[in-house]
């Protein structure tokens, strides 16, 4: 019998292929802490779930290693979904919500599948929150990764160790394409060893130690703030006193960090005047959103001379802007179409890599193919190269300008301006 692990030719190309255009969906993707992935044991990858099934598909582009992943179950309920979600390399494992039968029936048939996969020394990943939340912050883990790893420790961890290998997904952007993303592999948890170490346990107690060891571990791998109240104004904080500058995606988090520590700090010692410095940010906050001002216009050293010289660049691009425009007009205009009628905002960067990955390459076969037929090889090499970096370019130039017009809406909103001052943000940063 056919197993879902084993090499797939027709896979292994339609791989090569959707890889290359997620990586080319991001303006910057960066993967650190391979080195942390242990080589001598199975291994179960718990990563936070926080855009869509854009996690999964930055996941798949890490390495050329094929991957077998777990999703929720109640997307398999159509056979032929499930064919096709089977040959994609995905497991199903049912929550109570889907009914305690579905638990009890056909969690244990994927626990079987998902230990022989780590067996064999296939990469298995798991989102353990179990739903997706587009928050840097982490949702209570589910039991099943912990399942999966105690069941292949009681089968062959006297052959060979089983770990828990963290993961955190780091994105410039929830909800925009051509963001950036940082996937950072954690410290590995030993749970062979820890097993051996804990063996007059009971089996529920060890699993919520696990959970709280992985749970700790994918927080320190990402931005991190506690899901309450005041979420929302220290991520607004996070955002203004780190910074947008073009530095690396890991300085980025770096930053993130923290702040996200310093502002904690700040609320723990005075929480009165933190709790009055969140209602101004979120007040400031509705009124930036309100002006159609992008946080990374705010705090801007010399925003009229910066502006201006972004001014001029976006002038020189104009030309080549018009041209990627309407070559890659169908693209754009059909996931306009869809993203407008799209209820749940999270699978907007999941759209844009769909439509994409489908009709650029038609554009592609159908522009080439014009441009050698009907004009000199040389102007038709030019011509495809641009053809190929057209809508790359027509994206990033559209992101250029919208930050563009928020710089010159903040650079002449002296209220706006005059409220962000009286906040003291930087004064409070350099103490």
């Amino acid at each position: 019998m056919a197993k879902i692990q084993d090499d797939d030719k027709l896979y292994s190309f339609c791989k090569i292929f959707v890889d290359h255009h997620t990586r080319r969906s991001f303006t910057r993707f960066h993967v650190i802490g391979k080195e942390n992935i242990p080589h001598d044991g199975a291994i179960v990858f718990g990563a936070n779930h926080c855009n869509t099934l854009m996690d999964a598909l930055v996941l798949l582009a890490t390495s050329w290693k094929k991957k077998v992943f777990i999703a929720r179950g109640d997307i398999f309920k159509n056979r032929r979904t499930a064919k096709i979600l089977k040959w994609l390399r995905i497991l199903p494992i049912f929550r109570i919500r889907d009914g305690i039968g579905a638990v009890r029936d056909k969690n244990g048939d994927t626990i079987d599948q998902a230990v022989d996969v780590i067996h064999d020394e296939v990469p298995l990943y798991l989102f353990p929150e179990a739903a997706h939340r587009t928050k840097h912050s982490l949702r209570q883990l589910s039991k099943g990764i912990f399942h999966i790893a105690i069941e292949a420790n009681n089968q062959f961890g006297d052959v060979k160790p089983v770990y828990i290998v963290p993961v955190g997904l780091e994105y410039g952007d929830y909800f925009r394409f051509r963001s950036t993303v940082l996937v950072s592999y954690g410290k590995p948890i030993n749970v062979t060893e820890y097993m051996k170490e804990h063996k007059g346990e009971n089996e529920a107690v060890i699993i919520n130690n696990l959970k709280a060891m992985l749970t700790e571990r994918m927080a320190g791998l990402i931005t991190y703030i506690p899901d309450d109240d005041d979420y929302d104004a220290i991520w607004e904080l996070t955002k203004i006193l780190s910074g947008h500058l073009p530095i690396t995606q890991r300085m980025q988090l770096n930053r993130n960090k923290r702040n996200v520590a310093k502002i904690l700090e700040f609320k723990d010692k005075v929480p009165e005047q933190a709790k009055a410095l969140f209602e101004k940010i979120i007040d400031f906050t509705k009124h930036r959103k309100e002006e159609g001002i992008s946080v990374k216009s705010v705090a801007m050293r010399r925003p009229l001379w910066r502006t201006l010289l972004k001014t001029l660049v976006s002038l020189v691009g104009l030309p080549f802007f018009i041209a990627a425009a309407f070559v890659t007009s169908p693209i754009w205009i059909v996931a306009w179409f869809i993203l407008n009628n799209l209820k749940d905002k999270a699978f907007r960067n999941t759209v844009n890599v769909c439509v994409e990955l489908i009709l650029h390459p038609m554009i592609m076969a159908t522009g080439v193919t014009l441009l050698f037929c009907l004009v000199p090889w040389k102007i038709a090499l030019l011509g495809s190269i641009f053809l190929y970096y057209s809508y790359v370019f027509y994206f990033d130039y559209s992101e250029y300008v919208r930050l563009l017009t928020s710089d010159w809406r903040w650079t002449f909103n002296k209220s706006l301006r005059k409220e962000f001052n009286e906040l003291n943000l930087f004064k409070r940063r350099k103490r």
